[in-house]
C-alpha cells in the first residue's frame, strides 16, 4: 500500500482529482470504479469543475459503480444513480450508455448480480477503482462477515451501516436494509485501487486495515494483497498510524 497524507478533506479530494484526471488523460477510454457517500463529493466538484475548463474529457471514458440500494428506482432522490448523477454525470460528457449502475428494483437479484458482472468483463476490467472505507471497514457494501464474497451480490446491510445512513432518509424505516454491491473479488481485479478517508470516525478502520490482520471482519484489509492500493487519507483518519 501506498500512504499520502492529506492535510484536511479540501487537501484529500484535490489529491483524489489529480490523480483521476491523470488516469483519463493518459487513457481517455479508462474505466473507472467509481463511489458514492459524502468522502468523494469534493473529488467529483474538482473533477466537474477541469471539464468545464475544458481541462478534461470524459467522452470516451467509461465508469461503473460499486453499488446501489435495493428497492430504490435510478429517479429516487436517495438512490446512487440519482447521487452521481446530481455530483457528476449530469456536469461532465460521459456518455449515459457508458455509466452503469446496479439496478436496485430487479426482483432477480442472481440475475442481477450476473449481468453486472458481465458489464466488468465486457469492459475488460476495472482501471482505476475508487473506495470509501465504513466505520466497520466495508469497501462498496461488502459488510463484516465470516468469508469473503467474490462477484456482485446481494448484501444485508449492518446496524452501524444503517444509522450511518439514516441522515439521508426521512426516517429510519425508510433506510433501505439491502444493497447490491461489488464483492471484494472484483474490487482486487481492478487494476489501481484508490481509497479516501477523511475524519477522525475512519481512524480506527484505517488502523485496523493497514496494521491489522487480513481478515473478512476487516472487509478493507484484504486490500493489503493487491500490488497497487493508494491510501489518501487526511490527518485526522490517519491518526491512528
Amino acid at each position: 500500500m501506498r500512504l499520502i497524507r492529506a492535510k484536511n478533506y479540501d487537501d484529500m479530494s484535490l489529491k483524489a482529482a489529480n490523480i483521476i484526471a491523470a488516469q483519463v488523460s493518459l487513457n481517455p477510454k479508462s474505466v473507472l470504479g467509481l463511489a458514492t457517500g459524502s468522502t468523494p463529493i469534493g473529488t467529483y466538484r474538482h473533477l466537474v469543475e477541469w471539464y468545464q475548463k475544458g481541462e478534461l474529457d470524459f467522452g470516451k471514458a467509461v465508469s461503473i459503480n460499486l453499488d446501489e440500494y435495493c428497492g430504490l428506482s435510478g429517479d429516487h432522490p436517495q438512490s446512487y444513480r440519482r447521487f452521481m448523477q446530481e455530483n457528476l454525470f449530469d456536469h461532465i460528457n460521459i456518455p449515459a450508455d457508458r455509466s452503469f449502475l446496479p439496478d436496485g428494483t430487479q426482483t432477480d437479484s442472481a440475475l442481477e448480480c450476473a449481468r453486472y458482472d458481465r458489464i466488468i468483463e465486457e469492459h475488460n476490467g476495472i482501471d482505476l477503482q475508487l473506495l470509501g472505507i465504513g466505520r466497520n471497514g466495508h469497501i462498496g457494501f461488502n459488510e463484516p462477515d465470516d468469508h469473503f464474497t467474490c462477484g456482485c451480490h446481494v448484501v444485508n446491510l449492518t446496524e452501524s451501516t444503517i444509522q450511518a445512513n439514516r441522515r439521508f432518509f426521512d426516517s429510519e424505516a425508510s433506510v433501505p436494509r439491502q444493497a447490491v454491491s461489488l464483492g471484494v473479488g472484483s474490487i482486487l481485479a481492478s487494476r489501481c485501487i484508490l481509497l479516501l478517508a477523511t475524519g477522525e470516525d475512519k481512524a480506527q478502520a484505517i488502523h485496523d486495515t493497514v496494521c491489522g490482520d487480513i481478515t473478512s471482519r476487516t472487509p478493507a484489509s484484504i486490500l493489503k494483497t493487491h500490488p497497487n492500493v493508494i491510501l489518501l487519507l487526511d490527518r485526522a483518519a490517519a491518526g491512528m498510524l
